[in-house]
């Protein structure tokens, strides 16, 4: 079945001009990838899988050993969650398009869910990255009164609010976005549902939904960097005061990782958002950085940079292959 009979049955026929006429969209998913649809196929087989291993072994270890209680870890488990979430939300549909071309479709309710997913997910992220840089301030800057500042109830109830920001963030995106009227065409040029190349479709003026995601995007995005900004100037100098060589890179290699992942999430977006009108398929190469790369690459960057993380990791692993196989008796 070619794409235009497909995008024909996708268009329902109603009378009502206030009822939403697209049924179904069409995803053309990433440039490049229909020539070699197996081999892309495998690759994004392969990243999603190191995603999800990656991600839930962070998350395993962190929860499952006492030597990783502080908040930094906390937040940790968090981050890892999202990202294991977040790649779950795009990568099994490129997949499933890369497949067949029924793959590439996607009902006008999926699709809204998952916008709704994507921005839930991603804006929690924001917010995640600017509480762990608020704990490194606390933790180097104020060490006498970190213990008591980051306490447990207060790190639950952080992570509670940008769980909260996040999920209210992503309902007024959705909101505004699908109030429009789509009438048709149904093809997004995008390889999954995401704000720009959906109000491309819209057959309504987009001005409002696109001053509305400059502005919120932006002011929260730019507040929140703000913030991680002024909190790694506080950082720099209390490090810089530390008189033993030792003493500043332990610091220092504490904030580094979360320094690397903040810079890998905020550049792509900015590429994307900021220009509400090209957003098309020459924008997914920024969009599956962030949205796929980088969720993959996280659980690297923390355990290679963090000595507690690996030695938690080998303990894990090494109970593991410690284990009797099973029916065997013990030693």
């Amino acid at each position: 079945m070619s794409v235009s009979s497909l995008c024909k049955k996708m268009v329902m026929e109603t009378e009502d001009p206030n009822q939403t006429m697209v049924d179904y969209f069409f995803l053309e998913g990433l440039m490049y990838t229909a020539e070699h649809p197996s081999l892309f196929f495998l690759l994004f087989l392969l990243i999603y899988g190191i995603t999800i291993t990656g991600n839930l072994l962070i998350l395993i270890t962190v929860g499952s050993d006492s030597h990783l209680c502080s908040p930094m870890y906390h937040f940790l488990g968090h981050l890892s969650f999202l990202d294991a979430c977040l790649s779950t939300v795009t990568v099994p549909k490129v997949m499933d398009g890369l497949l067949t071309l029924d793959g590439k479709v996607i009902s006008f309710e999926a699709c809204a869910v998952q916008l709704y997913c994507f921005h839930f997910l991603a804006s929690t992220e924001c917010f995640l990255y600017t509480v762990m840089a608020y704990d490194r301030y606390l933790a180097i800057c104020q060490p006498l009164h970190y213990p008591a500042a980051m306490n447990r109830r207060m790190c639950a109830g952080l992570a509670g609010i940008t769980w909260s920001l996040g999920a209210v963030h992503s309902a007024i995106h959705t909101s505004l976005t699908f109030r429009l009227l789509y009438c048709g065409p149904c093809r997004i040029a995008y390889f999954f549902c995401d704000i720009p190349p959906v109000l491309k479709l819209a057959c309504a003026d987009t001005t409002i939904n696109e001053l509305v995601m400059l502005a919120n995007i932006g002011i929260v995005a730019a507040g929140c960097l703000i913030l991680i900004v002024v909190s790694y100037i506080f950082i720099a100098a209390a490090v810089l005061r530390i008189r033993t060589a030792e003493g500043r890179q332990r610091a220092f290699s504490t904030c580094t990782s979360h320094l690397t992942v903040v810079l890998l999430y905020y550049v792509p977006p900015v590429c994307i958002y900021l220009q509400p009108r090209s957003g098309g398929a020459g924008a997914g190469a920024p969009a599956v950085f962030y949205a796929i790369v980088t969720p993959m690459l996280n659980p690297f960057i923390y355990t290679l940079r963090n000595k507690e993380v690996k030695r938690a990791l080998k303990r894990l692993l090494g109970q593991g292959s410690q284990k009797s196989p099973a029916g065997s008796p013990p030693s």
